[in-house]
């Protein structure tokens, strides 16, 4: 039996198949409706898997709209980048829509409803109609304008549409109950009044659909089977089902599922453009973001947040998810596929004084011991050479494994290397250290009989290149930045989520590495080309990930 059959239905896919098995539907159709007000993060990469994913296992397609009904807030730059995200999330929509291109329809929906005597034009201010919508526990007050005649309604809701009156000065609500126990259902909104420029529809219009009264409306228009959302929106379902029933059109189903919640994260897209526009971060796809563009320029892969999703799973009930998950996916993914390279970020001279002066080696090295089928390349290796400056200890403990006085080591791919003295500048800082070699102890070819615990990566001082890496970590310092009612989140942000290290020391292969490509650096991290300082022959590298959780024990003292 297959892994995937073995694997139990969870509540959504059980009635997907129970649909399909009744003849309710023939094919499944979902859809991704974003609203083009900001770039997509890692919360919304759960609902795309969701909907994507499921119309791909039972054969059914999902359509992308973009729910673009608040013009002040809504820009094309977003509509461009959630394309590029879906696609590089590695799904395809079967039809792109806009909620603004059903503009005319859902105005006739309303109108429809007030023909029916279920929608009324309020001309109260929005405090006074929140003041009438009552508490959960008392009932609200019926809006003097809710005895309106049909024709008045009809009038004033196309002369709302002429532009005859100013924002604020007049809404369409729907006639349901002021004393509806749930209070999405006490007369809502349907319309309200923005002269503002539309990306899509441009000054087409002055009224605006809300968001309860399109959603559902779209999702008839395109006979969406299985419109899958978070779990926020239940008790909107509803509201989602009156109006679908009270214009007799296309029952689309709402089913709400938990949200993805994660800890040192914030998912807010106002929090999120806060952190833009102060500066905290140079933009939207900076790499500490939690957006999916922020993720790919960190080196996070695809698979990886695909895998992050299904082993987060769909649940009934929110939860916090642990950020150290998905960092764990991407090393599990990275440690699949990222070749082993040799990068020293903070260098030390060492220089080995019994290897011949003007000498090179070429040494053969594994790209990746994981995928033989990823090869081998060569490494060039000379009488200098650089290693990190933590690797050196003057005074070092008795486990210390490293380079030290008395220590052997060995150079990973290279000869076992011994101790011999050190340099040290005016300031007492050490600048350079001397150390002897066995030539017998060349690695693969090893019969010198002497034991080293501990192995260093290091590069050739003649053959390395200088290049700029950048140390990126997590973005706040507390596992719920947004968790403290007292305290605003910038209060966590971490002051060391970056660190910019100029004169680094990269094998020479990296010279020539491209935009997006994804390394090893040996006992260092995951780190990825970035896409936006670097340059031809000049790359920039970004840290992903540490090669292990650093945070654990931090969090947990």
């Amino acid at each position: 039996m297959s892994e995937t059959s073995e694997k139990s239905l969870n509540f959504i896919e059980q009635i997907i198949e129970d649909d399909l098995k009744s003849g309710k539907h023939k094919e499944i159709h979902t859809r991704f409706p974003p609203e083009p007000n900001g770039f997509l993060h890692i919360g919304h990469s759960k609902a795309i898997c969701t909907s994507f994913g499921l119309a791909k296992k039972y054969g059914g397609k999902t359509n992308l709209r973009f729910d673009d009904t608040n013009p002040v807030k809504e820009d094309t730059l977003y509509v461009e980048a959630i394309r590029k995200d879906i696609k590089w999330l590695g799904f395809e929509w079967d039809q792109e829509h806009f909620t603004s291109n059903y503009f005319e329809q859902l105005y006739q929906f309303a109108v429809e409803l007030i023909k029916k005597d279920k929608a009324y034009v309020d001309d109260q201010s929005a405090e006074l109609i929140a003041a009438q919508k009552g508490t959960p526990t008392e009932p609200g007050t019926d809006a003097p304008a809710r005895s309106r005649s049909v024709e008045e309604n009809l009038d004033l809701f196309a002369r709302m549409r002429a532009g005859e009156f100013k924002d604020g000065e007049l809404v369409l609500r729907a006639k349901i109950d002021m004393a509806h126990p749930n209070m999405h259902m006490r007369d809502p909104l349907i319309y309200r009044i923005k002269h503002a420029h539309h990306h899509n529809t441009g000054d087409a219009w002055c009224i605006y659909p809300m968001y309860d009264f399109a959603h559902g409306q779209s999702d008839s228009i395109e006979e969406i089977t299985h419109s899958l959302c978070s779990l926020e929106f239940e008790v909107h379902r509803p509201l989602y089902n009156w109006f679908i029933e009270q214009l007799g059109i296309y029952p689309s189903r709402q089913i709400e599922f938990a949200r993805l919640n994660l800890s040192s994260t914030i998912m807010s897209k106002r929090r999120l453009l806060r952190l833009v526009e102060e500066g905290v971060v140079d933009g939207w796809d900076d790499p500490r973001m939690p957006t999916i563009a922020g993720l790919r320029r960190r080196g996070y892969t695809p698979e990886s947040i695909i895998d992050f999703n299904d082993r987060v799973g769909l649940a009934k009930r929110n939860n916090v998810i642990d950020v150290s998950l998905l960092e764990f996916a991407i090393r599990n993914h990275l440690n699949k596929i990222a070749p082993r390279v040799m990068a020293v970020l903070r260098p030390l001279k060492v220089v080995i004084t019994n290897y011949p002066e003007g000498k090179t080696e070429e040494l053969e090295t594994i790209n990746n011991p994981e995928d033989e089928s990823m090869g081998s390349r060569i490494l060039p290796f000379g009488r200098e050479i650089f290693i990190e400056q933590e690797d050196f200890m003057e005074d070092a403990p008795k486990k210390y494994f490293r380079l030290a006085p008395g220590k052997t080591v060995r150079l990973k791919s290279a000869y076992i290397i011994e101790y011999e003295n050190h340099v040290k500048d005016a300031d007492g800082n050490v600048t350079e250290v001397h150390v002897k070699y066995f030539e017998n102890s060349k690695s693969g070819e090893d019969n010198s009989g002497i034991k080293a615990k501990g192995v260093l990566h290091w590069v050739s001082c003649e053959h390395a290149f200088d290049a700029e890496v950048r140390l990126y970590d997590r973005l706040f310092s507390d596992p719920a930045p947004d968790g403290h009612k007292d305290k605003d989140f910038m209060e966590f942000i971490n002051p060391d989520s970056l660190e910019i290290l100029k004169n680094c020391k990269l094998e020479p292969s990296l010279k020539t590495a491209k935009e997006g490509d994804r390394f090893q650096f040996q006992r260092v991290g995951y780190f990825c080309v970035d896409s936006k300082y670097s340059k031809d022959g000049a790359p920039v590298f970004n840290r992903t990930v540490n090669l292990k959780d650093t945070w654990a024990k931090l969090t947990a003292k």
